[in-house]
């Protein structure tokens, strides 16, 4: 073959190529063009390089070809136009799907908190093995608010949305093992109960609230949605309904770890509050309605933005362009 015969006979078609390949915006029928003369390059380039090897000129035509095939199938999204996308659609959509299991778990976490609480408190035998008359009256003293005030608050705050950020990304991403989740809820519902027991025992429970909801309020409702979000990943592998158990357990799961991510500010929200705002010595109704406040916005996100997001399809997985072509199923 004459490679300066075949670039002389093709020159003008490679540059139509190469124009069509640099539009903005094609019309169908340029789509149609581009198939077309997309097919033709590619066996001109099969025709170069069997006959004579690697060329400039057969690299001209691959680039060609290159940007023709990015027009056809499309390119990755910039990761920076994905952010708004993420968090106004992606992660409300997912929160707003795990709102009844989160109220759910919610009340089941108060309701044992307060019968440990009270069952205790009420029974000085059991009183007593949570420690001495002494290390309890320390306890009530001094250990429960000094615990808030002993370290600087930028600190304070950084170790607790750490601490509690690690703790809602366990319970998304071992929730596909349906225990987790409830572990740290149990023992977190238990150890605030016996907290609270330790306190009305002593006829300290306003102190005991005064510092718990101020950012127990959003902190403890971040666990209560990653919870959720965990054991919707694990009831996927369970029931897939008509999907096949992997294509299930993948959607939930690229779906629901959004919400681990989202948490992570969420949390920072609530460690903000206690590291700043518990330990003051305010008014405790201005400091409960700073918590109050903060898990308001919280709630306005989850809800009202997560429900508009639904209401327009989003489920919080990733579009089919990034995810891939799901398997089809019947019904």
């Amino acid at each position: 073959m004459d490679l300066d015969a075949l670039t002389a006979a093709r020159a003008q078609e490679w540059a139509r190529l190469d124009e069509l390949g640099r539009e903005r915006r094609l019309t169908g029928a340029q789509v149609d063009e581009l198939v077309t003369r997309y097919r033709s390059a590619s066996a001109d380039l099969a025709d170069i390089k069997t006959s004579a090897g690697r060329t400039a000129h057969g690299d001209h035509v691959s680039t060609l070809l290159a940007r023709a095939r990015l027009r056809l199938t499309g390119g990755g999204e910039n990761v920076l136009r994905q952010i708004p996308r993420f968090f106004v659609l992606q992660l409300p959509a997912a929160l707003y799907r795990v709102r009844w299991s989160a109220l759910v778990i919610a009340l089941g976490f108060v309701g044992v908190a307060v019968l440990v609480a009270f069952w205790v408190s009420g029974d000085p035998a059991l009183v007593a093995t949570l420690g001495s008359q002494a290390e309890l009256q320390r306890y009530v003293g001094e250990s429960f608010v000094g615990y808030y005030r002993e370290n600087p608050a930028a600190v304070f705050a950084g170790t607790v949305w750490t601490n509690n950020a690690w703790i809602a990304a366990q319970c998304v991403l071992f929730g596909i093992t349906g225990v987790w989740p409830l572990m740290v809820l149990v023992q977190n519902a238990v150890g605030v109960g016996a907290a609270a027991a330790v306190m009305l025992a002593f006829d300290r429970g306003d102190i005991f609230l005064q510092f718990i909801l101020p950012h127990g309020l959003l902190e403890l409702t971040c666990i209560f949605v990653a919870a959720a979000a965990g054991l919707h990943i694990f009831w996927a592998w369970v029931a897939p309904g008509r999907r096949a158990r992997g294509a299930a357990l993948a959607s939930e799961g690229r779906a629901l770890a959004t919400v681990a991510i989202g948490l992570i500010f969420a949390l920072g929200l609530s460690g903000l509050v206690e590291g700043f705002v518990t330990p003051q010595a305010w008014p405790w109704p201005l400091k409960l309605a700073i918590g109050a406040a903060a898990l308001a916005v919280f709630l306005v996100y989850m809800l009202v933005l997560g429900g508009r997001a639904a209401r327009r399809g989003e489920t919080g997985d990733l579009t089919e362009f990034e995810a891939g072509t799901p398997t089809l199923v019947a019904g």
